[in-house]
Parts: C-alpha cells; sequence; structure tokens
C-alpha cells in the first residue's frame, strides 16, 4: 500500500509559503518586480528572457534573471551574454526550485541593480506548481513542438500561473499542432489567464506579452 503522510506533506509547503512571502517583501523593499518562468525543457523559457531583456532596456528597466537548472549552466550563459545580472541555481535531484533556493540565489544579486527580475523555473510541467518562490505573476511557456494535448495533460501548472505562452508557433503546421485547442485548453481550465502566441525567431508577440508582464 502506498503511504502519504499528509502533515509533512502540508509542513514542506507551510515552511516554503512563508520563505516565499520573505523573499517577496525582500525583492519589494529593492523595488524589483519579479516573475516565475515555468514551462517544460525546451519550451522556450531561456529565449524568452533573451527577446524580453532588450524591450524592457528600451522602457528604460533594468533586467536580472535566475536560471534554474537541475545541473549545468548552459541556460545561465545565454542570459549571462545579455549582459544583466544573473545567479545558476542548480538544484542537484530535484525538479524545481523552492523558496529557499530562491532566498540564497537572491543573496547573490545585486539587488540596486534590477528592476525586473526573471525566474527561470527547472523544465518541468509538474514539479514546480506548488512551490510559489516569491514572485508577483506567473508565466508558464508552452510550445508547439510538445503536442496540442500538452495544457490538457498538465492543467494544474496552469490553473496556478497568470499568463501564458504558446510559443513557437511557427512550427506547428510541421507537427500538426493546433493552436486554437491549447488556447481553448488554458482558457477552460483558467478563464482570467492572458494568453500570448509567440515567435522567438521574429519577435511576434513579445511587446504585448511584457505589457502583459507590466500592468
Amino acid at each position: 500500500m502506498h503511504h502519504i503522510d499528509v502533515h509533512v506533506e502540508k509542513d514542506i509547503y507551510d515552511v516554503n509559503n512563508r520563505l516565499a512571502d520573505a523573499n517577496a517583501a525582500h525583492l519589494k523593499d529593492h523595488g524589483i518586480r519579479a516573475f516565475d518562468l515555468l514551462g517544460a525543457i525546451g519550451s522556450g523559457k531561456t529565449a524568452t528572457i533573451e527577446r524580453l531583456v532588450p524591450l524592457i532596456r528600451k522602457r528604460g528597466l533594468r533586467a536580472g534573471a535566475i536560471a534554474g537548472d537541475v545541473y549545468g549552466d548552459d541556460d545561465f550563459k545565454r542570459i549571462v551574454a545579455l549582459d544583466v545580472p544573473a545567479y545558476n541555481a542548480n538544484t542537484g535531484k530535484e525538479c524545481h526550485l523552492d523558496a529557499h533556493l530562491v532566498e540564497h540565489a537572491i543573496e547573490h544579486l545585486p539587488l540596486d541593480e534590477i528592476d525586473i527580475l526573471f525566474i527561470e523555473n527547472v523544465g518541468n510541467m509538474v514539479c514546480p506548481t506548488d512551490f510559489r518562490l516569491g514572485a508577483e505573476k506567473r508565466i508558464v511557456v508552452v510550445s508547439s513542438t510538445e503536442g496540442d494535448d500538452v495544457v490538457n495533460k498538465h492543467p494544474m501548472m496552469f490553473r496556478s500561473s497568470n499568463i501564458g505562452v504558446i510559443n513557437k508557433v511557427d512550427l506547428a503546421g510541421f507537427v500538426g499542432a493546433d493552436l486554437d485547442r491549447m488556447e481553448a485548453d488554458m482558457r477552460r481550465y483558467n478563464p482570467e489567464m492572458k494568453i500570448f502566441r509567440t515567435n522567438m525567431k521574429t519577435g511576434k508577440g513579445l511587446d504585448e506579452l511584457l505589457d502583459a508582464i507590466l500592468a
């Protein structure tokens, strides 16, 4: 028989939520607006940051990022190449960031040089859902190449997010993905979610996405 200790699970979430609230307060004290980026490996989370940073600069704001990965620094290197403050947060065996890891990452950032902080989570559509980090909004990125049933397979991720991004729209026809179905599934699970279709190669949808993030 599979046994789950509900009290232990609740304690873990309670501790994480307290740390997330502390992270949020700490960032707010420094005038920083923080945003979670969630999605599967290869959905386009890092590419979204790469595309948004120049647009953020055009608006007179300064960006920073925390790159979450189980191992390695590939995404971190791409972000550093944008000439923004960043920290590489490796989780080891864990499939998600938690508020304690983010608290540690924040300690290594020059907070007085950042206005907008992106927290890119580990590439996973399940594990990050229950772990708040201290951001004011959650942005979930999916791509047409994951299949048009990806939203329906991961409803909790979309119920807990504020903004949905359907990326790689230019490839939908090649992989037989129905973008309308993906958007309809997002609205079914979260009627309040703001949804954007993006193409990172051309920049399609990025200005509108940034408007919604900063609104």
